[in-house]
């Protein structure tokens, strides 16, 4: 049997908040938060990418690599069916400072669901409509 005896110095206090490197660099504000649906576009991009890359072979194998079920998989993979105008808004949504955004994948599928870009850009044009002011960013 080996004994080994040591000190350890533990500190209880929160550590202090650290001060800027130099006076010259300006503080660094906080923006607010990337909006959900700006981040499922971002998803749904990205594993479209994948499927016609071959880094996965089918949705079955994208959904176990997201750990969401296929169903699911499929909701967000549909967001890649928009035409480019209406992807490129989502994706530039501007940050939500409070609150949750009044755009949801949920409102957008019809619009998904509909082939012709033009029926969708009007589809798109009376969701923005009818979400208020907040969303006239867009």
């Amino acid at each position: 049997m080996i004994t080994v005896k040591c000190k350890v110095n533990v500190n209880l206090k929160k550590p202090a908040k650290k001060k800027a490197e130099s006076a010259d660099e300006p503080p660094v504000k906080r923006r607010g938060k990337v909006p959900r649906i700006s981040r499922l576009m971002a998803l749904a991009i990205r594993m479209d990418e994948m499927l016609r890359r071959g880094e996965a072979q089918d949705t079955i194998e994208l959904a176990e690599l997201g750990k969401v079920s296929q169903p699911r998989l499929t909701q967000i993979l549909s967001l890649s069916l928009l035409a480019p105008e209406i992807q490129e808004a989502l994706l530039y949504l501007p940050r939500e400072m409070t609150g949750r955004s009044k755009i949801h994948e949920r409102n957008l599928r019809p619009i998904t669901k509909q082939l012709c870009w033009v029926k969708q850009r009007e589809m798109w044009s009376d969701l923005i409509r009818s979400v208020g002011p907040a969303a006239k960013d867009v």
